[in-house]
Protein backbone atom coordinates (compact mmCIF):
# COMPACT_ATOMS: atom_id res chain seq x y z
CA UNK A 1 0.00 0.00 0.00
CA UNK A 2 0.70 3.37 -0.60
CA UNK A 3 1.40 5.68 2.48
CA UNK A 4 -0.92 8.65 3.07
CA UNK A 5 1.57 11.27 2.37
CA UNK A 6 2.78 9.62 -0.87
CA UNK A 7 -0.57 9.94 -2.10
CA UNK A 8 -0.77 13.37 -1.12
CA UNK A 9 2.39 14.50 -2.85
CA UNK A 10 1.15 13.04 -5.92
CA UNK A 11 -2.21 14.56 -6.03
CA UNK A 12 -0.51 17.59 -5.26
CA UNK A 13 2.12 17.23 -8.19
CA UNK A 14 -0.86 16.32 -9.82
CA UNK A 15 -2.92 19.84 -9.30
CA UNK A 16 0.59 21.66 -10.06
CA UNK A 17 1.07 19.85 -13.49
CA UNK A 18 -2.71 20.32 -14.30
CA UNK A 19 -2.56 24.10 -13.43
CA UNK A 20 1.10 24.07 -15.24
CA UNK A 21 -0.82 22.89 -18.67
CA UNK A 22 -3.33 25.42 -18.29
CA UNK A 23 -1.11 28.25 -18.08
CA UNK A 24 0.95 26.69 -21.14
CA UNK A 25 -2.33 26.54 -23.34
CA UNK A 26 -3.10 30.07 -22.28
CA UNK A 27 0.41 31.33 -23.27
CA UNK A 28 0.18 29.65 -26.44
CA UNK A 29 -3.31 31.47 -27.29
CA UNK A 30 -1.97 34.69 -26.29
CA UNK A 31 1.00 34.12 -28.54
CA UNK A 32 -1.27 33.18 -31.05
CA UNK A 33 -3.09 36.82 -30.59
CA UNK A 34 -0.06 38.57 -30.25
CA UNK A 35 1.22 37.16 -33.70
CA UNK A 36 -1.86 38.40 -35.24
CA UNK A 37 -1.89 41.95 -34.05
CA UNK A 38 1.66 42.24 -34.68
CA UNK A 39 1.08 40.71 -38.39
CA UNK A 40 -1.38 43.21 -38.86
CA UNK A 41 0.73 46.57 -37.74
CA UNK A 42 3.44 44.93 -40.06
CA UNK A 43 0.90 44.70 -42.66
CA UNK A 44 -0.28 48.50 -42.23
CA UNK A 45 3.84 49.74 -41.79
CA UNK A 46 4.09 48.06 -45.39
CA UNK A 47 0.64 49.28 -46.88
CA UNK A 48 2.14 53.02 -45.07
CA UNK A 49 5.89 52.39 -46.56
CA UNK A 50 4.55 51.18 -50.09
CA UNK A 51 2.01 54.79 -49.96
CA UNK A 52 5.28 57.14 -49.30
CA UNK A 53 7.57 55.26 -51.85
CA UNK A 54 5.13 55.13 -54.79
CA UNK A 55 4.31 59.52 -53.90
CA UNK A 56 8.65 59.60 -54.26
CA UNK A 57 8.26 57.64 -57.22
CA UNK A 58 5.43 59.93 -58.56
CA UNK A 59 7.30 62.64 -57.32
CA UNK A 60 10.61 61.83 -59.22
CA UNK A 61 8.72 61.14 -62.41
CA UNK A 62 7.56 64.45 -62.28
CA UNK A 63 10.60 65.91 -61.77
CA UNK A 64 12.15 63.87 -64.75
CA UNK A 65 9.43 65.20 -67.04
CA UNK A 66 10.07 68.85 -65.58
CA UNK A 67 13.80 67.95 -66.43
CA UNK A 68 13.33 66.83 -69.73
CA UNK A 69 11.05 69.72 -70.64
CA UNK A 70 13.58 72.22 -69.42
CA UNK A 71 16.23 70.60 -71.24
CA UNK A 72 14.27 70.48 -74.53
CA UNK A 73 13.34 74.50 -74.30
CA UNK A 74 16.56 74.89 -73.38
CA UNK A 75 18.09 73.09 -76.75
CA UNK A 76 15.11 74.38 -78.50
CA UNK A 77 16.50 77.67 -77.88
CA UNK A 78 19.72 77.29 -78.15
CA UNK A 79 19.07 75.91 -81.60
CA UNK A 80 17.41 78.95 -82.68
CA UNK A 81 20.38 81.69 -81.68
CA UNK A 82 22.58 79.31 -83.31
CA UNK A 83 20.30 79.79 -86.23
CA UNK A 84 19.96 83.06 -86.34
CA UNK A 85 23.80 83.95 -85.88
CA UNK A 86 24.22 81.71 -88.89
CA UNK A 87 21.76 83.59 -90.84
CA UNK A 88 23.26 86.55 -89.82
CA UNK A 89 26.64 85.67 -90.52
CA UNK A 90 26.36 84.29 -93.46
CA UNK A 91 27.06 86.72 -95.96
CA UNK A 92 30.69 87.96 -93.53
CA UNK A 93 31.22 84.02 -93.74
CA UNK A 94 30.49 83.72 -97.76
CA UNK A 95 32.97 87.20 -98.21
CA UNK A 96 35.55 85.66 -95.87
CA UNK A 97 35.33 82.06 -97.53
CA UNK A 98 36.16 83.53 -101.51
CA UNK A 99 38.42 86.09 -100.10
CA UNK A 100 40.76 82.92 -98.43
CA UNK A 101 39.29 79.88 -100.04
CA UNK A 102 42.56 77.56 -98.72
CA UNK A 103 42.16 79.01 -94.83
CA UNK A 104 39.05 77.77 -95.24
CA UNK A 105 39.55 74.79 -96.15
CA UNK A 106 42.07 73.40 -93.16
CA UNK A 107 39.62 74.87 -90.98
CA UNK A 108 37.14 72.85 -92.26
CA UNK A 109 39.73 70.38 -92.38
CA UNK A 110 40.62 71.05 -88.72
CA UNK A 111 37.08 70.48 -87.13
CA UNK A 112 36.10 67.67 -89.24
CA UNK A 113 39.11 65.88 -87.33
CA UNK A 114 38.48 67.18 -84.53
CA UNK A 115 35.22 66.05 -84.41
CA UNK A 116 35.82 62.51 -85.53
CA UNK A 117 38.67 62.00 -83.25
CA UNK A 118 35.48 63.28 -80.14
CA UNK A 119 32.88 60.74 -82.14
CA UNK A 120 35.16 57.82 -81.95
CA UNK A 121 35.74 57.70 -78.45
Amino acid sequence: MSAPGTTAASADIDARLAALRGDLESLQKDLRALAGEVSGVASAQARDTLKKAEAVAERAYSLAEETAAQASRTAFEAAEDVEEWAQENAETLRATVREQPLTALAIAAGVGAFLAMLLRR
